[in-house]
């Protein structure tokens, strides 16, 4: 069977955040049944409805790169206790126009890191409100907060030790395991 196809969505715009560290290392630890492959951000415009009929071009090449994944991973960081405006703004811009959503169905996961201690738990837990919404099935086990970043994972996605890399790799087995029994249940 051919490797699923996974959205990586990173949170941050920032070029070297934290969270595309962490979304780089999970491409390298990846198991073979996963294909994952960030789909940028950065350059949509904020959703408006008025320009919807003749959408701006990064609009539909991002609703065409998640239409075409079997699923998504959110990697977000933590911005005043919620999401980064950039990362809901992607939602918007995906979930619309109304009953073309490029969300719904496709089962998901949400990794959250931060350098403070808690790892984003305040992102991860708002995020999640957004999927309920969107009709996505979110993985709930393990759980993925990634406190400390700055000293785990480096520029690249190097992983900085054992007990990281063993963190991400088992939250990629559960969520390839997810992603297989959604879609077969679906």
């Amino acid at each position: 069977m051919p490797a699923r196809k996974v959205a990586v969505v990173v949170g941050s715009l920032r070029k070297d955040a934290f969270t595309r560290r962490v979304a780089e290392a999970m491409k390298q630890l990846q198991p073979a049944s996963l294909h994952l492959e960030i789909v940028e951000i950065r350059d949509l415009a904020l959703y408006n409805q008025d320009i919807e009929e003749s959408p701006p071009q990064p609009w539909v090449e991002f609703r065409n790169q998640v239409r075409a994944s079997d699923a998504v991973i959110f990697v977000t960081p933590e911005y005043n206790r919620s999401i980064p405006g950039g990362l809901k703004n992607a939602i918007d811009v995906g979930s619309r126009p109304y009953g073309k959503s490029v969300w719904s169905g496709k089962p998901c996961g949400v990794v959250s890191a931060s350098p403070g201690a808690i790892g984003a738990f305040g992102a991860n837990h708002h995020l999640r409100q957004c999927l309920v919404f969107l009709d996505m099935p979110v993985l709930q086990q393990p759980e993925m907060y990634v406190g400390g970043v700055n000293k785990l994972v480096e520029t690249g996605g190097k992983v900085a030790n054992d007990e990281t890399r063993e963190l991400l790799t088992k939250f990629l087995q559960a969520f390839a395991g997810w992603v297989e029994r959604t879609i077969r249940a679906g």
